[in-house]
């Protein structure tokens, strides 16, 4: 099914909501969704201004009278349109405040939805949107994109056949550095939004990117959490939410995590980092340097494991994430469209009325939506009472 869509017999139809004119997240969504030739955007309401949202369509080769005022209206008239011509899925690039909303509108009217991460403004939305997922049987996916790096599916598949052995400690930081200054003060939409309470959260560079390193964790090692302590901290003055954070993980065998978020340190990027031990073996990766991962055993020589689609150590998962042979370097655009290509396989399934996996999935799901939803707002709790010890696993979470 990698190129042909099945019964369905034609291109899977997109309605984008959000990434109007000086998004980054939208474009990447709209690159991701195509990558494949599985998917096509059709219809968007980009933007909560009508005038924007029109104006922005051309960017996206979006037919004027499919260029929405609001994200309703995009719902209402395309269920209007035939069945073969209508939108398959929703993509949720906005905010983190509308992501509820919008996710919820689509899912309760039978849409398939791709979201951004985090999955809600708060963990109340992300139970209540589970909730409205289970009962419509709808596709959810969450785009925790670097779960799509191929080499990180090679690790979890490492670790779930047994070769680390017991994990016992993990170690994950995402780090960055631009804002170290009150960009949020200039006309910069990204720092604005991401350092508004009231658009993003309770959390700033926890909710924003420390989700993103949590993740990694929960989706390689398959760890319980139990239970974390957290401090937050803002350091630049006057800015509203955490800019560097720590915290620390017991998980329910014994093993102990950690999780750095800084988007205060001079020259990162997007320096996203996992190390994981275990009693035979450990691993290390970075994003910035995605199609390399390390393998370390006492008294053997390192194990540089590249991204090999051909190669006879290659799991079946990583071998099915990659598109290019090996030596042609895959990264960010690529990760990102694996969540979509896995989602868009579990769309085609559901659209033949076939039974399909909604909890136990390749792609993050709702689930782990909730996951997150859940560590962001524990996080909080245990830095105001002073890095108290909180409990962390959620029933919801994935096992």
């Amino acid at each position: 099914m990698d190129h042909v869509n099945g019964s369905l017999n034609r291109k899977l139809k997109m309605g984008l909501v959000g990434g109007g004119q000086g998004s980054f997240i939208g474009r990447v969504h709209n690159i991701a969704a195509i990558l494949d030739n599985r998917g096509e955007l059709v219809a968007g309401a980009l933007s909560s201004s009508p005038e924007k949202s029109k104006a922005s369509a051309p960017f996206y080769d979006i037919a004027p009278e499919r260029a929405y005022g609001s994200f309703q209206e995009m719902i209402e008239k395309e269920l209007k349109r035939p069945a073969n011509d209508r939108i398959d899925f929703v993509t949720v690039a906005t905010p983190n405040h509308m992501h509820f909303p919008v996710a919820k509108a689509a899912a309760e009217q039978g849409l398939n939805v791709i979201c951004d991460k985090p999955l809600t403004f708060d963990l109340k939305e992300a139970e209540e949107l589970a909730k409205i997922v289970e009962k419509n049987k709808v596709v959810f996916a969450v785009t925790h994109n670097y779960t799509g790096y191929p080499l990180i599916r090679q690790a979890r598949e490492m670790i779930q056949a047994g070769e680390l052995g017991e994990i016992q400690a993990v170690r994950s930081n995402y780090i960055q550095g631009w804002l170290r200054t009150k960009l949020e003060d200039s006309d910069q939409k990204q720092a604005a939004w991401r350092t508004d309470p009231s658009k993003s959260g309770i959390a700033g560079a926890f909710g924003d990117i420390a989700t993103h390193a949590y993740n990694l964790v929960r989706y390689t090692t398959g760890l319980i959490p139990a239970e974390i302590s957290c401090t937050l901290k803002t350091f630049e003055p006057g800015r509203k939410l955490d800019d560097y954070g720590h915290a620390v993980i017991r998980f329910d065998n014994g093993g102990l995590g950690t999780v750095t978020a800084s988007q205060i340190s001079h020259g990162r990027e997007n320096d996203l980092t996992l190390e994981i031990d275990g009693t035979k073996a450990s691993i290390s990766w970075r994003q910035e340097e995605p199609n390399h991962m390390y393998v370390r055993r006492n008294g053997e020589p390192w194990q540089v494991y590249t991204r090999n689609p051909g190669a006879p150590f290659t799991t079946p998962i990583s071998s099915a994430s990659s598109r290019l042979p090996a030596g042609h370097p895959e990264a960010f655009f690529e990760a990102f469209a694996n969540v979509y290509r896995f989602a868009y396989d579990a769309m085609i399934q559901r659209a033949a009325g076939e039974a399909f996996e909604m909890r136990d999935t390749i792609y993050p799901n709702v689930y782990d939506g909730i996951d997150g939803m859940n560590f962001i707002q524990q996080c909080v709790a245990s830095s105001r009472e002073n890095s108290a010890w909180v409990p962390l696993k959620h029933s919801a979470c994935r096992k």
